[in-house]
């Protein structure tokens, strides 16, 4: 697995990550165990970025990333983020919270679960609106000065919040949701990114889940399944989505590789500075995303893919309308 330069503060990371959410909440039920033999299994191929947060379980993804990097750590490249803070019984209640105080607060409790002593790559979940981006920036800065984060991450922001934090100190990555069905940092963030030596890192690359061709009708997914909650995969947008992913799949059995592998592979051939996350619970999927690694896109491919599957394409918000005012903070 290629290694590569993840922004412009000496980070090294794999080239494809693995995003560990999926692991512990919103797809479903997962096992531990299984979960665990996954993230090894991620080391012996190489895929070493590991991308996790405080607000996935709460707390459980961040504790079961953890146990899995002992005896590990060195060769992980480790990424969590902070700044959703869920409370209430069922932890549904959703606040943001990007106070400097609060900064150092979320960072030592994340330290202690994953049971290091510092992290790689440190993201801002959501941007506060109460609390200006350069405090926020501004106290975790402090924390590379410090020696507990080695870079600083930002999730779902504008290229307006972008500048502001990247002049309070310099920006490791951005974390958007990036994928053929979601193509907003194509507005100005890519290009942001690529001017100003930032690493972009798109979670969600295959649609969560929808691109791989794998689900076919709304009963595939779980009862607990969040995407039974998304409006993408709801009544005729579900139909007319399908439709697009069914284009995606002839072109895939055209180059010889799964829809998910050319899916992945699209994302890729956007720019060397791009890292995709794709989360997975199974080891054949692992697997099967790093085959993507082998899917050489020619121009004409690009072409092709972007007449099936043109930008704007996906029916329905990527998001419910109640989340979807925390996006481009």
């Amino acid at each position: 697995m290629k290694q590569k330069k993840l922004g412009s503060q000496g980070i090294l990371a794999s080239e494809l990550g693995l995003g560990c959410m999926g692991m512990s909440e919103f797809y479903g039920r997962a096992d531990d165990n299984e979960n665990i033999k996954v993230l090894h299994h991620a080391l012996e191929i190489g895929v070493n970025f590991w991308d996790t947060a405080d607000m996935y379980g709460p707390y459980t993804n961040e504790i079961l990333v953890g146990k899995a990097l002992k005896g590990h750590r060195s060769a992980v490249t480790l990424a969590t983020k902070f700044g959703i803070v869920r409370s209430g019984a069922d932890h549904q209640t959703r606040a943001l919270n990007g106070t400097p105080a609060y900064v150092k607060q979320a960072c030592e409790a994340s330290l202690k679960r994953l049971n290091t002593d510092v992290i790689d790559l440190y993201y801002l979940h959501r941007r506060d609106p109460k609390t200006p981006i350069e405090d926020t920036v501004g106290a975790m800065a402090e924390l590379v000065k410090e020696g507990k984060i080695r870079g600083i991450g930002l999730s779902e922001v504008s290229v307006e919040t972008l500048h502001k934090a990247h002049a309070v100190h310099p920006i490791t990555a951005v974390q958007s949701e990036y994928s053929l069905w979601s193509r907003e940092p194509e507005e100005g963030m890519l290009a942001a990114c690529s001017s100003m030596g930032i690493a972009f890192v798109p979670y969600s690359p295959l649609g969560r889940g929808f691109l791989t061709g794998q689900f076919k009708k709304f009963e595939d997914f779980a009862l607990d399944d969040y995407r039974r909650f998304s409006p993408r995969f709801q009544g005729e947008n579900f139909t007319r989505n399908l439709q697009l992913v069914e284009k995606i799949a002839e072109l895939a059995k055209q180059k010889n590789c799964t829809p998910a592998q050319l899916a992945l592979a699209w994302v890729m051939a956007q720019g060397d500075y791009i890292f995709p996350i794709p989360g997975t619970k199974k080891i054949k999927y692992l697997d099967e995303n790093i085959g993507a690694l082998a899917v050489q896109l020619t121009k004409d491919d690009l072409a092709a893919i972007d007449a099936v599957f043109p930008k704007n394409a996906a029916a329905g918000t990527r998001y419910p309308e109640s989340m979807m005012g925390t996006l481009n903070g």
